[in-house]
Protein backbone atom coordinates (compact mmCIF):
# COMPACT_ATOMS: atom_id res chain seq x y z
CA UNK A 1 0.00 0.00 0.00
CA UNK A 2 3.07 2.08 0.90
CA UNK A 3 4.62 1.62 -2.31
CA UNK A 4 1.26 2.76 -4.34
CA UNK A 5 0.69 5.61 -2.14
CA UNK A 6 3.68 6.74 -3.62
CA UNK A 7 3.63 6.13 -6.74
CA UNK A 8 0.22 8.27 -7.11
CA UNK A 9 1.76 11.26 -5.69
CA UNK A 10 4.99 11.17 -7.08
CA UNK A 11 6.16 14.23 -8.68
CA UNK A 12 7.07 12.31 -11.98
CA UNK A 13 4.74 11.24 -14.58
CA UNK A 14 3.91 7.28 -14.05
CA UNK A 15 1.37 5.07 -15.47
CA UNK A 16 0.16 4.57 -12.02
CA UNK A 17 -0.67 7.98 -11.07
CA UNK A 18 -2.05 9.40 -14.52
CA UNK A 19 -4.56 6.19 -14.07
CA UNK A 20 -5.39 7.47 -10.98
CA UNK A 21 -5.40 11.37 -11.82
CA UNK A 22 -7.53 10.76 -14.64
CA UNK A 23 -10.03 8.22 -12.59
CA UNK A 24 -10.24 10.66 -9.96
CA UNK A 25 -11.43 13.56 -12.52
CA UNK A 26 -13.31 11.41 -14.11
CA UNK A 27 -15.27 11.17 -10.63
CA UNK A 28 -15.29 15.08 -9.85
CA UNK A 29 -16.48 15.82 -12.74
CA UNK A 30 -19.42 13.38 -12.96
CA UNK A 31 -20.21 14.88 -9.36
CA UNK A 32 -20.63 18.33 -10.91
CA UNK A 33 -22.40 16.96 -14.27
CA UNK A 34 -25.19 15.37 -12.48
CA UNK A 35 -26.16 18.07 -10.62
CA UNK A 36 -26.06 20.12 -13.55
CA UNK A 37 -27.98 17.21 -14.96
CA UNK A 38 -30.70 17.51 -12.43
CA UNK A 39 -31.41 21.02 -13.17
CA UNK A 40 -32.35 20.13 -16.74
CA UNK A 41 -29.19 21.36 -18.23
CA UNK A 42 -28.05 19.67 -21.68
CA UNK A 43 -24.36 19.52 -20.16
CA UNK A 44 -24.57 16.47 -17.76
CA UNK A 45 -21.98 13.86 -16.18
CA UNK A 46 -20.66 12.75 -19.67
CA UNK A 47 -19.49 16.44 -20.55
CA UNK A 48 -18.22 17.12 -17.16
CA UNK A 49 -16.59 14.39 -17.36
CA UNK A 50 -14.27 14.51 -20.61
CA UNK A 51 -13.68 18.22 -19.65
CA UNK A 52 -12.37 17.04 -16.24
CA UNK A 53 -10.40 14.31 -17.64
CA UNK A 54 -9.27 16.24 -21.00
CA UNK A 55 -8.21 19.31 -18.54
CA UNK A 56 -5.80 16.66 -16.18
CA UNK A 57 -4.47 14.82 -19.32
CA UNK A 58 -3.11 18.40 -20.54
CA UNK A 59 -1.90 18.76 -17.20
CA UNK A 60 0.37 15.27 -17.45
CA UNK A 61 1.43 16.17 -20.92
CA UNK A 62 2.82 19.59 -19.71
CA UNK A 63 4.84 17.65 -16.63
CA UNK A 64 6.18 15.06 -18.90
CA UNK A 65 7.56 16.23 -21.75
CA UNK A 66 10.10 19.01 -20.12
CA UNK A 67 11.00 15.65 -17.79
CA UNK A 68 10.95 13.10 -20.27
CA UNK A 69 12.12 14.59 -23.28
CA UNK A 70 13.79 17.57 -22.33
CA UNK A 71 15.91 15.98 -18.66
CA UNK A 72 14.24 19.19 -16.56
CA UNK A 73 12.95 18.77 -13.45
CA UNK A 74 11.22 21.98 -12.93
CA UNK A 75 10.54 22.96 -16.83
CA UNK A 76 7.77 24.93 -17.41
CA UNK A 77 4.82 22.46 -16.92
CA UNK A 78 2.06 25.50 -17.15
CA UNK A 79 2.86 26.33 -21.23
CA UNK A 80 0.28 23.29 -22.47
CA UNK A 81 -2.09 23.69 -19.39
CA UNK A 82 -2.36 27.18 -19.65
CA UNK A 83 -3.96 27.20 -23.05
CA UNK A 84 -6.58 24.84 -21.50
CA UNK A 85 -8.07 28.13 -19.70
CA UNK A 86 -8.05 30.15 -22.67
CA UNK A 87 -9.48 26.74 -25.10
CA UNK A 88 -12.11 26.09 -22.48
CA UNK A 89 -14.10 29.13 -23.50
CA UNK A 90 -15.34 27.71 -27.00
CA UNK A 91 -17.39 25.19 -24.59
CA UNK A 92 -18.47 27.72 -22.26
CA UNK A 93 -20.21 30.15 -25.02
CA UNK A 94 -21.52 26.52 -26.85
CA UNK A 95 -23.36 26.34 -23.23
CA UNK A 96 -24.94 30.17 -23.25
CA UNK A 97 -25.49 29.85 -27.33
CA UNK A 98 -27.83 27.04 -26.75
CA UNK A 99 -29.85 28.87 -24.47
CA UNK A 100 -30.25 31.32 -27.23
CA UNK A 101 -28.35 34.12 -25.97
CA UNK A 102 -30.30 33.96 -22.44
CA UNK A 103 -28.14 34.67 -19.04
CA UNK A 104 -29.39 31.07 -17.91
CA UNK A 105 -26.57 29.58 -19.26
CA UNK A 106 -23.77 31.25 -17.49
CA UNK A 107 -24.15 29.32 -14.48
CA UNK A 108 -23.21 26.22 -16.06
CA UNK A 109 -20.56 27.66 -18.53
CA UNK A 110 -18.81 29.08 -15.41
CA UNK A 111 -19.07 25.31 -13.91
CA UNK A 112 -17.32 23.99 -17.01
CA UNK A 113 -14.54 26.53 -17.11
CA UNK A 114 -14.33 26.11 -13.11
CA UNK A 115 -14.43 21.93 -13.67
CA UNK A 116 -11.41 22.71 -16.44
CA UNK A 117 -9.41 24.35 -13.85
CA UNK A 118 -10.40 21.08 -11.40
CA UNK A 119 -9.35 19.21 -13.79
CA UNK A 120 -5.82 21.19 -13.88
CA UNK A 121 -5.46 20.70 -9.81
CA UNK A 122 -5.65 16.82 -10.12
CA UNK A 123 -3.23 16.34 -12.88
CA UNK A 124 -0.66 18.48 -10.88
CA UNK A 125 -1.07 16.25 -8.43
CA UNK A 126 -3.36 18.09 -5.86
CA UNK A 127 -6.01 16.07 -5.14
CA UNK A 128 -7.64 17.30 -2.17
CA UNK A 129 -7.73 20.45 -3.23
CA UNK A 130 -9.42 19.52 -6.49
CA UNK A 131 -11.58 17.29 -3.62
CA UNK A 132 -12.46 20.73 -1.54
CA UNK A 133 -12.85 22.51 -4.67
CA UNK A 134 -15.50 19.93 -6.48
CA UNK A 135 -17.00 20.50 -3.14
CA UNK A 136 -17.54 24.43 -3.31
CA UNK A 137 -18.76 24.15 -6.49
CA UNK A 138 -21.57 22.01 -5.27
CA UNK A 139 -21.99 24.47 -2.70
CA UNK A 140 -22.32 27.44 -5.13
CA UNK A 141 -25.03 25.13 -7.30
CA UNK A 142 -26.92 24.22 -4.44
CA UNK A 143 -26.54 26.24 -1.03
CA UNK A 144 -26.07 29.61 -2.71
CA UNK A 145 -29.10 28.76 -4.93
CA UNK A 146 -31.10 28.35 -1.87
CA UNK A 147 -30.04 31.53 -0.40
CA UNK A 148 -30.72 33.54 -3.59
CA UNK A 149 -34.15 31.92 -3.74
CA UNK A 150 -34.64 33.03 0.17
CA UNK A 151 -33.32 36.87 -0.27
CA UNK A 152 -34.12 37.28 -3.89
CA UNK A 153 -37.21 36.06 -4.06
CA UNK A 154 -38.70 38.72 -6.93
CA UNK A 155 -34.93 38.73 -8.65
CA UNK A 156 -35.94 36.27 -11.40
CA UNK A 157 -36.63 38.54 -14.95
CA UNK A 158 -38.88 37.09 -17.37
CA UNK A 159 -40.94 38.46 -20.52
CA UNK A 160 -43.93 38.82 -21.01
CA UNK A 161 -44.96 38.82 -24.48
CA UNK A 162 -48.79 40.53 -25.91
CA UNK A 163 -49.87 40.34 -29.43
CA UNK A 164 -53.19 42.49 -29.38
CA UNK A 165 -54.71 42.83 -32.25
CA UNK A 166 -55.22 46.50 -32.50
CA UNK A 167 -52.75 49.61 -32.47
CA UNK A 168 -52.45 50.13 -28.85
CA UNK A 169 -52.53 53.83 -27.37
CA UNK A 170 -52.56 53.11 -24.02
CA UNK A 171 -50.59 50.41 -21.56
CA UNK A 172 -52.14 52.03 -18.24
CA UNK A 173 -55.00 48.68 -18.21
CA UNK A 174 -52.14 46.16 -19.30
CA UNK A 175 -50.24 47.85 -16.55
CA UNK A 176 -52.59 47.68 -13.66
CA UNK A 177 -52.87 44.07 -14.80
CA UNK A 178 -49.63 43.44 -13.59
CA UNK A 179 -49.96 45.14 -10.29
CA UNK A 180 -52.91 43.62 -9.87
CA UNK A 181 -51.17 40.13 -9.21
CA UNK A 182 -47.86 42.12 -8.13
CA UNK A 183 -45.88 42.11 -10.77
CA UNK A 184 -42.81 44.57 -10.84
CA UNK A 185 -42.80 45.99 -14.91
CA UNK A 186 -38.63 46.72 -15.35
CA UNK A 187 -39.38 47.69 -18.41
CA UNK A 188 -41.48 48.15 -21.93
CA UNK A 189 -40.85 47.17 -25.59
CA UNK A 190 -43.01 47.82 -28.06
CA UNK A 191 -43.80 46.83 -31.54
CA UNK A 192 -46.14 47.93 -34.07
CA UNK A 193 -47.21 46.72 -37.20
CA UNK A 194 -49.69 49.58 -39.32
CA UNK A 195 -50.03 47.14 -42.10
CA UNK A 196 -51.67 44.40 -40.29
CA UNK A 197 -52.80 46.60 -36.83
CA UNK A 198 -51.05 44.72 -34.91
CA UNK A 199 -49.27 45.77 -31.57
CA UNK A 200 -46.56 43.49 -29.71
CA UNK A 201 -45.66 44.68 -25.82
CA UNK A 202 -42.81 43.26 -24.29
CA UNK A 203 -42.88 43.47 -20.79
CA UNK A 204 -39.59 43.23 -19.05
CA UNK A 205 -41.00 41.85 -15.24
CA UNK A 206 -39.82 40.39 -11.99
CA UNK A 207 -41.66 37.63 -10.81
CA UNK A 208 -41.96 35.62 -7.50
CA UNK A 209 -41.78 31.93 -7.62
CA UNK A 210 -45.70 31.62 -6.50
CA UNK A 211 -46.73 34.18 -9.24
CA UNK A 212 -50.06 33.17 -10.83
CA UNK A 213 -49.57 34.04 -14.23
CA UNK A 214 -52.48 32.11 -15.55
CA UNK A 215 -54.59 34.69 -13.77
CA UNK A 216 -52.28 37.45 -14.82
CA UNK A 217 -53.08 36.24 -17.98
CA UNK A 218 -56.50 35.96 -18.13
CA UNK A 219 -56.49 39.15 -16.33
CA UNK A 220 -54.98 40.35 -19.69
CA UNK A 221 -57.25 38.74 -21.31
CA UNK A 222 -60.12 40.31 -20.52
CA UNK A 223 -58.87 43.59 -21.89
CA UNK A 224 -60.12 42.39 -25.66
CA UNK A 225 -58.11 42.19 -28.96
CA UNK A 226 -56.08 39.78 -27.75
CA UNK A 227 -54.26 37.74 -30.08
CA UNK A 228 -51.44 35.83 -28.14
CA UNK A 229 -49.51 35.93 -24.13
CA UNK A 230 -46.15 34.34 -24.18
CA UNK A 231 -44.01 33.79 -20.89
CA UNK A 232 -40.52 33.72 -22.43
CA UNK A 233 -36.69 35.02 -21.31
CA UNK A 234 -35.98 36.72 -24.18
CA UNK A 235 -36.80 40.05 -26.01
CA UNK A 236 -37.25 39.30 -29.45
CA UNK A 237 -40.38 39.77 -32.10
Amino acid sequence: MNQLYEAINSTDVTFISSIFKLFLSLVLGAVVGFERRQKGQVAGMRTFSLIAMGATLAMIVSIYIPQEYLGLKNGDPGRIAAQVISGIGFLGAGAIIQMKGSVRGLTTAAGIWMTACLGLAVGSGMYLTASVACILILVVYRILEQIEKIFLKSAEQKIVRIKIDKIVTDGTPYRQCFSKFRVHISDEFLRYDYTQGVTTINFMVRSKDDTDFIGLFECIRTLGDTLSITLTNEVNN
